[in-house]
């Protein structure tokens, strides 16, 4: 681990990004510019991410190769709906990358839902993020049935984030979404084409997945094409509409 911003040999920058609450930007020695959150646990990284210490504040740099939400940030992504104090289901959290960056974010009074079929990526998940950290509750089960973690999840949630290998990835959110989801609440869907349909190019799995979240009440917002981070991704941002 190493630290920035405290000698005078070592000149670092954090300053609050223009647009969204809780996540930074990060200026390092060499000028590179990069995103950070500020670190729920302090003196702990997750993926071997840098820390970074700034007028006395620890923050956790935030690879944007790393974590499809940070990518789609430097791609000029408008809206990001996960706020301080927000309660958060995760579907496919995987071994805690980009959660543990969304655990930063809404801090100690919110919460995160982490939901992670794979028993390998919880074990990671549990014993080197979510032991650290009590706004994080691993569930190990499939998102396709979210009746089954029904009882894990007090209440509804502000919003829902999605990143899951798996074909019909709109429709699991939307699942998810309808019993979950406050009203007029946010999802992110992290559109991974090629576990869709691997013969079809990207642009067209992207319209049937927002075609949908439409069909499912939602009001797309925003569509942010993920490369060079992450090749034939999209960030779908999208508003579930009141229903009167």
């Amino acid at each position: 681990m190493r630290s920035g911003g405290i000698s005078g040999d070592v000149q670092v920058k954090v300053k609050p990004h223009p647009a969204f609450q809780a996540i930074y930007q990060v200026m390092l020695e060499d000028g590179a510019q990069r995103l950070g959150t500020m670190n729920l646990v302090r003196g702990r990284n997750v993926y071997g991410e840098r820390l970074i210490r700034y007028e006395g504040v620890e923050y956790r740099v935030w690879d944007a190769f790393r974590s499809k939400l940070a990518a789609a940030i430097i791609k000029n992504l408008k809206i990001v709906p996960i706020k301080p104090g927000h309660r958060v289901l995760y579907l496919g959290a995987a071994s805690g990358t980009t959660a543990s960056h969304v655990s930063d974010i809404v801090s100690a009074e919110g919460h995160v839902y982490c939901v992670e079929f794979a028993a390998r990526a919880l074990r990671e998940l549990v014993n080197n993020v979510c032991a650290y950290r009590p706004n994080m509750s691993p569930i190990l089960e499939d998102a396709r049935f979210p009746e089954k973690y029904a009882m894990f999840i007090n209440g509804k949630v502000d919003d829902v984030y999605c990143d899951v290998a798996q074909p019909e990835q709109a429709k699991i959110l939307a699942d998810n979404a309808d019993l979950f989801l406050k009203k007029s609440g946010w999802i992110l869907l992290a559109v991974k084409a090629q576990s869709i349909d691997v013969t079809e190019v990207p642009s067209e799995v992207y319209k049937r997945e927002i075609k949908v979240l439409e069909n499912r009440g939602f009001r797309v917002e925003e569509v942010v094409h993920l490369e060079p981070y992450d090749i034939a991704h999209a960030m779908i941002v999208a508003q579930m509409q009141k229903m009167f």
